[in-house]
């Protein structure tokens, strides 16, 4: 096969022959793992480097710029198995210094490699390879879709060789929950480019977890791949839009976010109401009704995050959204309300009372309050009961520990009424005399003298 230009400038940088066909379609993504082997001559034929000499297959991460150019371009269109033979122009190698004492200054290259195998591009947030790429068809362009983009694309899901799934869908990034498009897919997609097509591999964290599918026959734990095409995306510039736009785009975010809530797809209404805060938190140039109306809109964004968390059990971040909210208003009946709840979920009803007292001073007809002021009281009383209890416990533990231990060190001292030393010994008489007739009869008294000397009268 004749040789092409593979040079990003068509300057004839890197010429591609291809001695031996790989097999399939895919290629390496930009940071896949390759493995290859390789021979590299200059152009009178004279070897300076090989890894099948050294019988080891040399690795590197495509495009990281852990190699020349010319490798990174050339390696990134082979297929497994593909041997190919690269001539690299200086510019494309080791260029006017080259790499003494092998290759010369100016030196032209070439190398015949072959594509042994390698690992997809890891797209997982935590970099454990839950998300593997491995690319069929490059996109075009370097902008890639982020969150908010409505990208349109075609997929094909397969478990076991099986094709569970095969359908277009154009959604919103970060809201294909809504679609049944799975994580793992929405996370790929912010580093595809348009007309991009790749294989993705993806563990159960980002697909259908411990649950699995069963109308699709996946069951729970499995790992999946799916053809992912991206075939075209548009991209809202936030910054670029005037001040009503940002108001209008806002209220559509709301609008989805309570159609979300109101479906019990909490998850997907807090994307929503954080994209809210997100568009319009830098509008400091708001003015007039613009600026009521941008602020009522935040406000409304964090009371309603806490209401999603409250929903959800996440009770500090709901916490957190009620004290964004009490910035902009500090005597927000909803916001006091819902902190008070989320304190109340956190076992801390000494705290979640002051905002329900705070409700009634904003709202004396609240009777929701009243009820949680009431449940708090209960708890503070039990709270207090069982303190007391277990305060009760430990003291009557302590007092029966004491009393152990003066027990203890009463055994211990001597009882000169009992045992060996209960009776008088020889060594203890004074004078060390032998005992009289009424002491053997009487052996726990000792018989003194009229004078207290050492002389003892026989009874």
């Amino acid at each position: 096969m004749a040789a092409i230009d593979i040079s990003p400038n068509k300057d004839g940088g890197v010429m591609k022959e291809i001695i031996k066909e790989g097999i399939g379609d895919e290629i390496p993504s930009p940071g896949s793992n390759v493995t290859v082997h390789y021979t590299g001559t200059l152009l009178d034929g004279t070897k300076f480097d090989s890894s099948k000499d050294r019988n080891e297959p040399f690795q590197f991460e495509l495009k990281k710029g852990s190699v020349i150019k010319a490798w990174d371009i050339g390696v990134a269109t082979m297929k497994k198995g593909e041997v190919a033979l690269l001539t690299c122009a200086p510019e494309y190698a080791y260029g006017k210094n080259g790499s003494p004492p092998k290759i010369p200054p100016n030196a032209t290259l070439k190398f015949e490699i072959e594509m042994i195998s390698w690992k997809g591009e890891d797209l997982s947030p935590e970099k454990n390879g839950s998300i593997e790429r491995h690319q069929i068809i490059q996109g075009k362009d370097y902008i890639t879709p982020q969150e908010g983009a409505l990208v349109n694309v075609h997929l094909m899901g397969m478990y076991n060789g099986k094709i569970f799934e095969d359908r277009d869908v154009q959604f919103n990034l970060g809201e294909g929950e809504d679609c049944g498009v799975i994580e793992g897919i929405e996370k790929a997609l912010e580093s595809f480019k348009s007309g991009e097509k790749s294989k993705l591999i993806i563990k159960s964290k980002y697909a259908f977890k411990n649950v699995g599918k069963p109308e699709f026959d996946i069951p729970p734990n499995a790992t999946v791949e799916y053809i992912v095409e991206l075939k075209n995306f548009e991209k809202v510039e936030v910054w670029s839009l005037k001040n009503h736009e940002q108001i209008d785009l806002a209220k559509m975010y709301k609008e989805k976010g309570t159609n979300y809530f109101k479906a019990n797809k909490y998850n997907l209404a807090i994307k929503m109401y954080k994209k809210i805060t997100s568009v319009l938190e830098y509008g400091e140039d708001f003015e007039g009704d613009l600026k009521i109306e941008r602020n009522n809109l935040i406000l409304s964004a964090h009371l309603n995050l806490a209401l999603c968390y409250l929903k959800l059990d996440n009770n500090v971040e709901a916490k957190d959204s009620c004290n964004e909210a009490l910035k902009l208003n500090p005597q927000n009946e909803k916001a006091l309300f819902r902190r008070g709840q989320a304190y109340l979920a956190l076992a801390s009803p000494e705290i979640a009372i002051k905002d329900f007292q705070e409700v009634l001073k904003v709202e004396p007809k609240n009777t929701a309050a009243v009820k949680q002021i009431g449940v708090c009281n209960n708890l503070i009383k039990k709270q207090l009961a069982k303190e007391k209890k277990l305060y009760a416990n430990m003291f009557d533990k302590f007092a029966q520990e004491d009393k152990q231990k003066e027990e203890e060190k009463l055994r211990e001292q001597p009882d000169v009424m009992c045992g060996a030393l209960g009776e008088w010994g020889q060594e203890e008489r004074p004078g060390g005399r032998d005992a009289t007739a009424f002491e053997k009869e009487n052996p726990n008294i000792l018989m003194l003298n009229a004078n207290g000397t050492d002389e003892f009268q026989n009874m």
